[in-house]
């Protein structure tokens, strides 16, 4: 019998603990993981969860991460997690912070416990990471070996976030949809089938309890939208693997990183304006009408919630022409998840995509001037 290879699969955290008022009980959570934990999070939360443990966990060692995850950053954590002895990792904060964690946990072996702030992304349930640059540019991801041993989504905790914060997940979330559907929809896989229809569910929950968990915060509509943004679109990346894959939306991200203009806007805010751009290329590369409607509807939900629709809103509407194109050479560069199009895609023609919205208002000011969409090649 010929036995097939395939990837392994890392689908869910070992143990996903929700509910109120988690953070008082930490020190039970941890106790079969380890009895030398080490706290990683940004220098406010630390502060936050410090404030909150008290005394309650012995041994407890707390370090920041800094201002990104970064190869520096890993670096001087490994080495307290080294002098600490720790045995096991705790990850607190948001996307970059949790990033941080795992990987300082990969890298030494250690299990890890992720305990978001917010909803902002599903950092607290992948076994992925993304690395920046000390200036806060994308540079690569690192797949890891297994998710999390123990995500503890305290709604207390997630409450104190500013608003923006779970509209900023709400576009995350809405990625897995419109990038999956594109990467995967053809697959005849059942797992990856599975992981693409409970997208299209996931995006439709987005859309219809939105409005009411926005407007009732802590209420019953606000933690469900809490639950699809963190946990959801987390099982959708554990169950398809990495063959239900990011696409242009991420790799828009991915690209206005590298202008510091951008870095006053959320991961899931360039994320959801970066839908907008691959559906535009969708209508460009293949003549798409569905992808027109899509975008038109996106774009209403969008601005009934406070999601950048253009340049403009994400606060980059006075950039040059040069730093559009070197955004969208990043997007475009070899390997990048942009080429998981079904046709190719050249600086360019991303960079026609990234400012077709507002076309007219940025030929005016001389700002950028769209390429021809002939230039797309089905």
């Amino acid at each position: 019998m010929t036995l097939l290879s395939l990837p392994a699969l890392t689908v869910a955290p070992a143990r996903v603990i929700r509910g109120t008022g988690l953070v008082a009980e930490l020190g039970g959570a941890i106790a079969p993981l380890g009895r030398r934990p080490l706290l990683v999070g940004g220098d406010r939360t630390l502060g936050l969860m410090q404030s909150r443990l008290g005394d309650s966990i012995e041994n407890l060692a707390a370090a920041s991460y800094g201002l990104d995850c970064s190869e520096a950053s890993l670096a001087h954590l490994r080495q307290v997690a080294a002098d600490h002895g720790a045995d096991v990792i705790i990850g607190v904060g948001g996307g970059k912070a949790l990033d941080t964690a795992k990987l300082v946990a990969h890298y030494q072996h250690l299990p890890v416990v992720t305990i978001p702030t917010s909803a902002a992304t599903c950092a607290a349930w992948t076994a992925l990471s993304n690395v920046y640059s000390d200036q806060g540019a994308f540079r690569y991801d690192v797949a890891l070996d297994r998710c999390p041993d123990l995500l503890l989504l305290d709604y207390d905790l997630i409450q104190t976030a500013p608003a923006r914060t779970l509209v900023a997940g709400i576009g995350d979330a809405l990625a897995k949809w419109y990038e999956a559907s594109v990467s995967s929809g053809n697959s005849d896989q059942t797992l990856i089938i599975g992981a693409v229809q409970q997208a299209r569910v996931l995006r439709d929950i987005l859309f219809q309890k939105t409005a009411a968990a926005l407007d009732h915060t802590g209420g019953p509509e606000w933690r469900e939208i809490v639950d699809a943004a963190v946990l959801m679109a987390g099982v959708i990346g554990g169950l398809g693997g990495a063959q239900c894959r990011t696409v242009a939306a991420h790799a828009v991200h991915n690209g206005l990183t590298h202008l510091a203009a951008s870095h006053g806007t959320l991961h899931g805010e360039k994320v959801a304006y970066g839908i907008l751009v691959q559906l535009r290329l969708e209508e460009m590369g293949q003549g798409s009408s569905l992808a027109a409607t899509a975008r038109q509807q996106l774009m209403q939900f969008y601005q009934s919630v406070r999601l950048p629709v253009n340049l403009t809103d994400l606060g980059l509407g006075q950039i040059t022409v040069a730093d559009l194109h070197h955004a969208a050479e990043v997007a475009c560069q070899p390997g990048s998840d942009i080429h998981h199009l079904p046709f190719m895609v050249n600086p360019e023609v991303l960079a026609a995509a990234m400012v077709s919205t507002e076309a007219g208002e940025l030929r005016s000011r001389g700002t950028v001037e769209p390429a021809n969409s002939q230039e797309v090649t089905p």
